[in-house]
């Protein structure tokens, strides 16, 4: 299972509310005539980044205000749905969904994950996405020896209501890690992404989302 996550912002010049209209038609419109492969989509407003404004993708002043930035999921079967999700989201049935959100961004940044732990349980399907209003990014500096941390950083949390993901390609300032956990199965941060257990100068930084859109 993968997901394609992406992180976006309007123009200076857009109105919000119009923004996500636009955004949110274009998940419609892919849930509505669903790519194969692709099993949902799931659109977020966030409360913070994953990495400080400044360092955004595409290099603009970091005067812009953090609740301006959204984070969409696109969950696939494999590499290949990866492709077909590519070349339908401006094909027939969702091009002009897509350039009408289009006109309207600003600035973005993606990265590809795959899932590596947790999700459902046994023989049930992947967890409501937008259940997980809580997102954990795991970071490790630049430069630090990579470490196998897939066993260590699922430590108490549910699978039932929580899911592990590992970074597969680098489109932007995306951490290496994520643990989303759905609002119910939080009481305090699992042990796995506790500081104490990550090596030294590894970070987890819990961001809170409101779910825009699942489907």
């Amino acid at each position: 299972m993968l997901a394609y996550v992406f992180w976006h912002r309007p123009r200076v010049d857009v109105e919000r509310a119009g923004y996500e209209r636009a955004q949110l038609a274009f998940h419609r419109s892919l849930s509505h005539s669903r790519p194969q492969g692709m099993r949902c989509s799931a659109m977020f407003k966030l409360d913070e980044t994953p990495w400080p404004v400044h360092a955004d993708a595409a290099g603009e002043a970091a005067d812009v205000a953090v609740d301006d930035f959204y984070e969409d999921w696109y969950v696939l079967e494999d590499f290949t749905a990866l492709g077909v999700l590519n070349e339908a989201a401006v094909g027939h049935g969702h091009r002009s969904a897509h350039d009408d959100a289009a006109r309207r961004f600003g600035a973005g940044a993606g990265a590809l994950y795959a899932l590596i732990e947790g999700g459902r349980s046994e023989g049930e399907p992947l967890a409501p996405l937008g259940e997980a209003n809580v997102a954990i990014w795991v970071a490790r500096p630049i430069g630090a020896q990579r470490r196998a941390l897939e066993d260590l950083l699922g430590d108490g949390m549910d699978p039932r209501h929580a899911s592990l993901w590992r970074r597969q390609l680098v489109l932007g300032p995306a951490p290496e890690f994520c643990l989303l956990l759905h609002e119910q199965s939080v009481s305090d941060q699992p042990a796995g992404v506790a500081h104490t257990r990550l090596p030294a100068g590894w970070s987890a930084t819990v961001i809170r989302r409101q779910a825009l859109w699942h489907g």
